[in-house]
């Protein structure tokens, strides 16, 4: 008798539980634009430090990367993202991706770019098998090369860099630096934390400059109402599947350099 009433409530247990909740367009992203780094030369590489603090375990995509605009004075050419992803069609969920497109907000004009000495399992050029870890900082790093832009990734850990690819764009500066995450998970998934620091930029005369602060967007619409910015004196955290503190709009100091 009391195996059979443990498997009705059991069974009453599982029938009561949510349904899990989805974002409306099955993606949440969340962005922190970079403020205060106009220079009287043109930038010409930005870089910034992330550190996954708690990895995700749910078998979906999470992205977190820097992306940057590549333009002259007259005209965009388009722009790119470089950051780590839990990528389930990875080795371990571990990836990189450096790609764009040369038309801000057309995914169907995809820049081209030169081979990455990387490999990729499922055989995508923008996205390379990379076994990154939860607790160790990696540098991502754009700059311009002679054929266009250049994406690397410095492992703190180990202090060894790779060339990911070049980019095939114009333009002799960037612009609209911003880090964000792109998350295509449940809201109620298990919460993963990121940590961004030591944000900076260099311009063309060797200038470096550094970000004062940070403006925060949660742009879209139906999306997950728990994700979080949050300063630390170590660096800017984006929480998952947590208590929002942040709104829209908001403005955050960043940390200094470390």
């Amino acid at each position: 008798m009391a195996d059979w009433l443990d498997q009705i409530t059991n069974w009453l247990r599982r029938g009561s539980r949510p349904p899990a909740v989805r974002p409306a367009a099955g993606v949440s992203s969340f962005h922190l634009w970079w403020e205060g780094v106009e220079a009287a030369a043109p930038i010409v590489e930005a870089s910034v430090e992330l550190e996954i603090e708690t990895a995700p375990t749910a078998d979906r995509l999470y992205f977190w990367a820097m992306q940057a605009t590549f333009q002259d004075e007259r005209t965009s050419y388009g722009g790119a993202h470089i950051g780590l992803q839990w990528n389930p069609n990875h080795p371990g969920h571990g990836a990189v991706n450096w790609g764009g497109y040369d038309a801000t907000g057309n995914v169907q004009n995809v820049l081209r770019g030169s081979p990455s000495s990387l490999p990729s399992t499922p055989n995508d050029p923008n996205t390379r098998d990379y076994p990154w870890r939860a607790g160790i900082t990696y540098r991502l790093r754009i700059s311009r090369v002679g054929e266009g832009w250049l994406g690397q990734i410095t492992n703190s850990a180990t202090d060894h860099t790779d060339e990911i690819r070049a980019l095939y764009a114009g333009g002799d500066r960037l612009g609209g630096l911003v880090v964000w995450a792109e998350v295509f998970a449940n809201c109620d998934d298990s919460s993963s934390r990121a940590r961004w620091s030591n944000l900076e930029a260099r311009t063309a005369t060797g200038e470096v400059v550094r970000p004062t602060s940070v403006r925060l967007t949660f742009p879209d619409q139906g999306a997950c109402p728990n994700n979080d910015t949050v300063f630390t004196p170590t660096g800017l955290l984006q929480i998952t599947n947590a208590a929002r503190t942040a709104r829209h709009g908001a403005v955050l100091p960043v940390p200094a350099a470390g």
